[in-house]
């Protein structure tokens, strides 16, 4: 059984995007004629620093129209109205994402993402930027997808020797003027004279998106022993912050930061429910009258122990919570064990699925091995996006694992559906203690990013409460259309849920240039929302 949550949503978000995007109602009247100035800002060299929020990442890849619509571009565009010059970016090769590596796949670089008339859908094809194909040149927009804080300052990282053993990043190794260079020093290299930086998302997105299966590293103060799901120490963060302020701003340069957004409210963490099995599902309603039975007498055991809020019940009138590993709760896998191994009642319960009186221990130690650390979700779990096409399936491990303690196949099969009778792993799930470690650190980067900016007198832009204002109520608007944080039809985030769309990150660009009037007396033209789409295509040329 397959829970295919994006179809039923799809209805859902179709009602509401033809009733409230293309067609609403705009500012109707021209713009007044404005002289544009630059203030005390000078554009003419300017350089962007980053991760894929930078680089022009979108639908779940770098491609050259996503790269076009980047953040950067956008801005590089209005301040060639004011004197700025010419922005390159380190262009891939098409419009299909995904890299190779010596004519070879690179794994884990997929290709887009497009929308498929149900929902999100990888773009088939076999992409044709190789990272062996190094490019010449220095590059304006310097953003690196996947860069933490501290990979800007890592010699090596764009060395491709060191890619398949995670100590080089694939897309800076592209660009990077050496293999022994900086994205810093290549930055520098080129004597901006006005940058912006957005840097420090990574640093607790990896951990997020994982659900929170890395650890937080606040207290350690050696990065290199972090893992790319891990959350990066405040006090490093602070620290290489400084240094790569300091370092962009040699030579006077003017610039711009922007702060680190709650992660948590992005589409990849909001648009799975926590409750999305259905009972009219004919492949999960007819299932629950045998589910509640198993379940009653784990139930039973939950309160011999004391832990009644554990209990797991499917509703026969309305969607029900998955059933999810919670690390947070204290395990009672050998309590569950004994109780069950000391019942009277045990050998009847088991032998109602074909399983003999001597099978009580092995069943026993099953059920405590796969409950001790369970419960149903409930609103204050975050469920990740790629859930969604592994809830109300078979897990195939699992199964073949209970096979071979001696489990039938059917009734293995029955105890291995994920979110049902297999409680979610970690990484599927964002429970409160591990979103209150997201929101430590992200208050702790946003203030030393505040404290840095003021420091160096710089313009800073909230993208922490642009986020909000996004993803509550019913959105902002953007001229004559409203966008919100809505997988899909949303306007603001790509279907990847996580990076903005071309209008989102237009809309950002039209943030960053309010901050820059206000810091720097500058007049700049705004971009309009109707010049930028939210889907792509499957065929781009």
């Amino acid at each position: 059984m397959k829970t295919n949550y994006v179809s039923l949503l799809f209805l859902m978000f179709l009602g509401l995007y033809g009733c409230s995007s293309d067609d609403d109602a705009g500012n109707g009247g021209s713009e007044m004629e404005m002289e544009y100035s630059s203030g005390t800002a000078d554009f003419s060299n300017y350089v962007a620093v980053g991760n894929s929020l930078t680089a022009g990442y979108t639908d779940g890849a770098l491609f050259v129209s996503g790269q076009s619509n980047s953040l950067p571009n956008i801005l590089s565009q209005q301040f060639a109205l004011v004197g700025g010059g010419e922005f390159q970016q380190p262009l891939t090769n098409d419009n299909i994402g995904g890299l190779l590596a010596g004519g070879f796949p690179l794994p884990g670089i997929e290709n887009r993402l497009y929308f498929n008339g149900s929902g999100p859908a990888r773009l088939p094809g076999s992409p044709t930027t190789d990272i062996a194909q190094t490019l010449s040149g220095s590059f304006n927009n310097m953003g690196v997808p996947g860069a933490f804080s501290y990979h800007l300052l890592s010699p090596g990282y764009g060395n491709i020797a060191g890619v398949a053993a995670g100590l080089a990043n694939p897309y800076f190794v592209r660009f990077a003027s050496s293999p022994s260079t900086t994205v810093i020093a290549d930055a520098v290299a080129q004597k901006p004279t006005f940058f912006s930086l957005w840097i420090g998302n990574n640093d607790v997105l990896g951990y997020a998106t994982g659900g929170g299966v890395g650890i937080d590293q606040t207290g350690n103060l050696d990065y290199a022993t972090y893992a790319l799901n891990d959350i990066t120490d405040p006090t490093i963060f602070a620290d290489i912050y400084t240094a790569i302020v300091s370092e962009l701003s040699k030579n006077d340069a003017k610039g711009i930061v922007a702060n680190i957004p709650d992660v948590t409210g992005i589409p990849y963490f909001t648009t799975v429910p926590y409750a999305p099995l259905d009972p009219t599902n004919p492949d999960f309603g007819s299932q629950i009258p045998m589910l509640n039975n198993i379940f009653g007498a784990l139930n039973q055991v939950y309160e011999v122990l004391g832990a009644p809020e554990r209990k797991i019940e499917f509703a026969t009138n309305a969607a029900s919570a998955v059933v999810i590993k919670d690390e947070a709760l204290t395990d009672i896998s050998a309590q569950i064990e004994g109780v069950l191994n000391a019942s009277p009642t045990f050998p009847a319960f088991i032998s109602q699925f074909g399983l003999p009186a001597q099978a009580v221990p092995l069943v026993a130690n099953i059920l405590g091995q796969r409950y001790g650390q369970s419960r149903q979700a409930n609103e204050a779990d975050l469920i990740v996006l790629p859930s969604s096409n592994v809830i109300g399936t078979v897990n195939v491990t699992a199964l073949q694992a209970l096979m071979g303690m001696g489990v039938p196949q059917e009734l293995a099969g029955q105890f291995s559906i994920e979110g049902i009778t297999l409680p979610l792993e970690d990484k599927w799930v964002l429970i409160p203690s591990e979103q209150a470690s997201v929101k430590t650190a992200t208050d702790a980067y946003n203030m030393a990013i505040a404290t840095i900016a003021q420091q160096n007198d710089l313009a800073l832009v909230d993208a922490n409460a642009i986020m909000k204002m996004l993803s509550q109520g019913g959105g902002v608007p953007f001229d004559e259309f409203i966008l919100n944080s809505s997988l899909v039809f949303g306007g603001a985030f790509s279907l990847d849920g996580v990076h903005p769309t071309a209008r989102g990150y237009a809309y950002l660009a039209n943030k960053f240039m309010e901050a820059i009037e206000k810091k720097y007396n500058a007049v700049l033209p705004r971009v309009r929302a109707a010049d930028y789409n939210t889907l792509y295509p499957a065929q781009l040329p």
